[in-house]
């Protein structure tokens, strides 16, 4: 394995990067946070010798410090973990002249503006959208396109800062919240488009040299700034091999893929988008990462392959586990993540009764819970896996209503 500069803050002992990679030791250098190695400190100490640790992982610092790791051990490739690190891994590899991801791709991968004018040059469908570097040009585009419209970070991720204004209170709103937002209202930062009604679909999986090695769909029980706004649920059941949206869902993909500059090795991706009334697919946004919440492990169940993992090893230049479409699922599997109340959490005295279901809780008993906060946020998570799609939303239905009958917030 060659030598690779490695970003991410997720924490080692929840995301084991020593295991899903080889011969770490000698091959990976990490910057990473305290935080992230806390309770892990041995393994740190055994796996990765060549690392920073950076408090301030989000930093122009940090980055710096990165490339100063990256030329002290002779870095040869740089791979990344999260979706807020592809950008400044591109970067990286053109500052240090190595092969992967570049700039170009990156950002059509991670800005929504330029991603969807890429698509809609390829003849994808896209919502109207325009960028917003000032208040004027958020009202000019409610004048042009009315009411309700979404206003999104345009380098966000997991529907964070998205907000659904539909009528003059919630633009105040918006602008209003202006002082505490993370994302700062400035030029280059934010983007409004217009709001689409549809049932909500994903796809995931493996693309390489513009091209998806395997991907299948799968539907959402809901939307993600949605969840946020009203929390609700969240879940996904993935789309038989006959549904006529299976299809038509791998071709937008196939699109998408196509349309925005192309990535030399393979890379995770996650699509997200809209089939309306008319069974025309309308695009979200794409990303070149695995998917969050429990997609990843949906695939993983029925393919056996866990994308995360797969795309970072492809970063670090190991070959891929599977180079081409597996069979179609031969059972149907689906998830949903319940949200947390407001309160002291009592969860169910008992096991979930509803057949072929699986419960982790995500918040221990006794936790004191605020509402959702982010959009992978439950107090519980429920998998099931049955012959048809249709059972398992069934199945998924009975269990949330189980839920909802034996859990107290004090």
């Amino acid at each position: 394995m060659p030598r690779i500069l490695l970003l991410s803050r997720q924490p080692l002992a929840t995301r084991p990067l020593h295991q899903w990679l080889d011969r770490t030791a000698d091959d990976v250098i990490l910057l990473t946070t305290p935080k992230a190695v806390a309770g892990a400190e041995d393994v740190l100490a055994e796996h990765f010798p060549m690392h920073r640790l950076v408090d301030s992982y989000h930093s122009w610092s940090a980055e710096q410090a990165a490339e100063e790791a990256a030329r002290a051990y002779g870095a040869e490739l740089v791979a990344s973990t999260s979706e807020s690190d592809v950008l400044r891994a591109a970067r990286l590899r053109a500052r240090l002249g190595l092969p992967g991801q570049d700039v170009a791709s990156a950002t059509a991968y991670r800005d929504k503006v330029v991603m969807k004018r890429l698509a809609r040059a390829a003849g994808i469908g896209v919502p109207a959208f325009a960028p917003v570097d000032s208040p004027a040009d958020l009202l000019d585009f409610i004048e042009a396109e009315g009411f309700p419209v979404v206003v999104k970070p345009r380098l966000g991720a997991g529907a964070e800062g998205v907000a659904i204004l539909r009528g003059p209170a919630d633009v105040t709103a918006f602008l209003d919240r202006e002082g505490t937002s993370d994302v700062p209202y400035l030029p280059a930062q934010w983007m409004v488009e217009g709001f689409t009604t549809g049932e909500f679909f994903h796809v995931d999986g493996i693309m390489r040299d513009g091209r998806i090695v395997h991907a299948w769909p799968g539907q959402y029980t809901g939307g993600l700034a949605e969840r946020i706004h009203d929390e609700l649920h969240i879940g996904s059941v993935l789309l038989a091999p006959d549904d006529p949206r299976t299809a038509v869902m791998r071709r937008m993909a196939e699109d998408v893929v196509a349309a925005l500059p192309a990535v030399p090795h393979p890379l995770a991706f996650h699509l997200e988008a809209w089939i309306g009334p008319d069974g025309v697919p309308v695009l979200c946004e794409i990303a070149s990462r695995a998917g969050g919440s429990l997609v990843g492990e949906q695939y993983e169940r029925v393919f056996g392959i866990q994308l995360a993992r797969e795309g970072l090893r492809a970063q670090c230049g190991s070959a891929l586990a599977r180079t081409t479409q597996p069979a179609a699922p031969s059972v149907a599997v689906g998830w949903v993540i319940v949200p947390p109340g407001h309160g002291v959490f009592v969860p169910p005295a008992r096991p979930c009764p509803v057949p072929g279901t699986e419960m982790t809780l995500m918040r221990e008993p006794g936790a004191r819970c605020k509402g959702v906060e982010h959009v992978g946020d439950g107090a519980a998570s429920f998998f099931v896996q049955a012959e048809t799609a249709e059972s398992v939303r069934k199945l998924l239905a009975e269990a949330m209503a189980w839920w909802h009958e034996h859990t107290a917030w004090q």
